[in-house]
């Protein structure tokens, strides 16, 4: 398995990550979503502070878990972002 060196935006911050090549999709797409969902919580709640997003976010991502399918895809995301989180700790570490 090789690793690939992938930068990704999240809350106007790049981030570079070593992924392995078949989670690369899975980790941009968790990205975007990340990104989405606090352009979604800026518009609705009218906070500016990136911080005070992510917060939120976590929050949200924590505690709305769904139902049958809706659980299952929550797991998977929460799964995703955990490992996200844990290749930007990595990666802010070595600078």
């Amino acid at each position: 398995m090789s690793e690939l060196s992938i930068k990704v935006n999240i809350a106007n911050r790049v981030y570079p990550l070593s992924v392995k090549m078949e989670e690369e999709e899975e980790v941009r797409k968790a990205a975007a979503y990340i990104n989405q969902r606090l352009k979604e919580l800026e518009g609705s709640f009218g906070v500016k502070d990136k911080l005070d997003l992510l917060a939120m976010l976590a929050i949200e991502l924590t505690t709305d878990k769904g139902h049958g399918a809706e659980e299952l895809a929550f797991e998977k995301a929460e799964s995703q972002i955990h490992s996200l989180i844990e290749r930007i700790d990595t990666a802010l570490a070595s600078e």
